[in-house]
């Protein structure tokens, strides 16, 4: 159970850090936007369930996606679920 709880900590973490990473211009080294694209890679699936279920707010290239702090939400709820398992 606690194998699993950090696994969603870990995801958790992933999430953040693709939303900080989306907000600013990636340099242009292959390290950095391979990292950037395993992470990309790693959370989309997930974060694409809940962006199917709510569109990102705005018009254009300028909406609001809410669906990481829905997601993360999610995580915290599943965490919390399986904490009180344990």
């Amino acid at each position: 159970m606690n194998y699993l709880l950090s696994v969603i900590r870990v995801y958790y973490w992933l999430i953040i850090i693709r939303v900080l990473l989306s907000w600013i211009p990636l340099p242009e080294n292959d390290l950095v936007r391979t990292l950037y694209r395993l992470i990309y890679d790693v959370t989309e699936p997930y974060l694409g369930l809940f962006r199917r279920l709510m569109p990102s707010l705005g018009r254009g290239g300028m909406g609001i996606d809410l669906s990481p702090m829905i997601a993360i939400g999610v995580l915290y709820v599943v965490a919390y679920l399986l904490q009180g398992l344990l």
